[in-house]
């Protein structure tokens, strides 16, 4: 055999070797990256767990802190909702909700829910409003919604009520207007908690209507 044959066999033998080494030791690198130890795979698993707050909230609440999230009504459609603590205290499944007001209150020591109602400020529940708002006791959080015409009939004694709980809406309060509040009856300034929309027929997102609000957050528990 020529030199020449030789050394094309040889270098032929070779590069079959090196392929066979290379795809053996990448085989063997491969199967071992794809096994993980069981405390990293569980710990993968846990990584990609959503994190379950109360009410849904974007973010969970700190301790000795309610969570609470309230919804105003769609147009006169989508009745309205209210959450306190990962309870559903009102809601259109529930069949609690109505047209006007809705008003739910809980005790701020305990987030104990101590009532819900809802008034019909068009249909006229105005002296009913103003008797149920002077007995809300000392020490208790007012969560309200509205929903379709929360203002129609609302009088100066009510949006003084109101603001006393803490608004800082109420005396703009009017026809088809959207708002949600959380107050509280003892409260010496300005709630936090508050969001309010105009019914204008050139911004509604709704014909008729102003857009649903949606209001989360987190009140501290009165303490003694």
């Amino acid at each position: 055999m020529r030199v020449s044959g030789v050394l094309r066999l040889l270098a032929f033998i070779f590069v079959l070797v090196t392929t066979w080494i290379f795809i053996r030791n990448y085989l063997n690198f491969s199967m071992k990256t794809i096994r993980l130890p069981r405390w990293l795979a569980g710990s993968a698993r846990e990584e990609t767990e959503v994190v379950k707050t109360k009410c849904d909230l974007s973010k969970p609440c700190p301790a000795n802190f309610f969570a609470f999230k309230i919804c105003s009504g769609a147009a006169n459609v989508v009745g309205p909702s209210m959450c306190f603590e990962n309870q559903m205290i009102m809601s259109p499944v529930k069949n609690n909700v109505g047209r006007g007001l809705n008003i739910a209150l809980v005790n701020g020591t305990t987030g104990t829910v101590m009532q819900q109602k809802t008034f019909d400020m068009y249909s006229g529940d105005v002296q009913v409003l103003v008797k149920f708002l002077k007995e809300i006791p000392e020490g208790t959080l007012v969560l309200v919604a509205s929903y379709d015409d929360p203002g129609t009939k609302m009088n100066k004694e009510i949006r003084q009520l109101f603001s006393n709980l803490g608004s800082s809406y109420a005396n703009q309060l009017g026809f088809r207007d959207s708002w949600v509040f959380l107050g509280a009856k003892d409260l010496k300034n300005k709630s936090p908690f508050e969001q309010f929309l105009k019914n204008n027929p050139e911004t509604n997102k709704y014909e008729g209507w102003p857009e649903l609000l949606e209001l989360e957050g987190c009140v501290p528990l009165k303490t003694a």
